[in-house]
């Protein structure tokens, strides 16, 4: 009974330090983004004073409105939504095809080793920023929506997490169902995936953070700014302002310039650009430690 007890004692306690270390991991986390948050709502003389922390001082949406009324703006959002889809869609259709074959056993798979060095050598030895843009170009991508998309469209490390966890599902089900006469396209699409939902939706989230945050391939592979996605141009867009936007602007946009700086317009830029992810986490996070751990590389 006294051993009971101290179990249950000692329980209790790493129950308490593991929940305060995870509030004080939670309160670590949030704070960034809401002194983002507050130095983009505040006044560009209070954010240059360095006096803002977690709450905005003197509120104003100007640089909400500046970003928001910036005609280039709109477009690459938009094209950093379909890059997304369109990326998403590939990515996950590439690495399903991919990662089923390489879980079989070398007996049901003879050529499984050659196809795994195809993928895993690439995954180490990158060819380098030189020629990655050379073939870009040579395929005629250059200005377009599948330069963003193709030159990753089989993401290499996702791969890996499901094949590990199509591997630990049970072969019986898979064996049941070729003894009824199935065939490897309806153990996929009516077996495997189904009971994949945790490892996918956490590639799900993967992929879309990644295309949603990438803006270095833009700057690199379009030619023309008006094909820039959301973080390329918002990035461009800083560089910018002080001088392209003076130049060019109105009355108007004179005097909200007179109102914002480099710092609330780029943490507007900032917070504007993580809604969308922030929106859609939520609703994916409840799979992303499962799905995570259960499709992890085995020992």
């Amino acid at each position: 009974m006294k051993v009971k007890n101290k179990i249950s004692a000692g329980s209790t306690v790493f129950d308490v330090v593991n929940y305060a270390l995870m509030i004080l991991v939670a309160v670590l986390c949030l704070l960034p983004i809401l002194n983002v948050l507050a130095v983009s709502l505040s006044s560009s003389t209070m954010a240059a004073a360095g006096v803002v922390k977690l709450w905005p001082v003197e509120f104003t949406l100007s640089s909400y409105r500046y970003a928001f009324r910036q005609p280039q703006f709109l477009r690459s959002f938009l094209i950093s939504v379909e890059r997304v889809f369109i990326g998403l869609a590939v990515n996950m259709i590439f690495t399903i095809l991919a990662a089923y074959p390489l879980s079989k056993t070398k007996a049901e798979f003879p050529c499984r080793n050659v196809a795994s060095w195809f993928f895993f050598v690439p995954m180490i030895f990158s060819g380098g920023l030189v020629p990655w843009f050379l073939v870009v170009n040579e395929t005629h991508l250059l200005n377009t929506i599948w330069a963003l998309i193709l030159p990753g469209a089989v993401p290499v490390f996702n791969v890996i997490i499901l094949l590990n966890f199509f591997r630990q599902l049970p072969k019986e089900l898979s064996e049941s169902a070729f003894i009824d006469g199935a065939g490897h396209w309806t153990v996929l699409f009516r077996i495997y995936l189904p009971l994949s939902v945790p490892a996918l939706a956490t590639l799900v989230l993967f992929v879309a953070v990644g295309h949603w945050n990438s803006w270095f391939d833009g700057l690199i592979l379009m030619q023309d700014p008006k094909n820039y996605p959301l973080q390329t141009y918002l990035q461009s867009l800083i560089v910018s302002t002080n001088v392209e936007a003076l130049q060019h602007a109105t009355k108007e946009q004179l005097q909200m310039l007179s109102q914002i700086s480099d710092r609330t317009l780029k943490d507007s830029q900032i917070f504007i650009a993580a809604v969308p992810i922030l929106a859609v986490y939520p609703f994916l996070q409840k799979y992303f430690m499962k799905g995570l751990v259960l499709g992890s590389v085995k020992g």
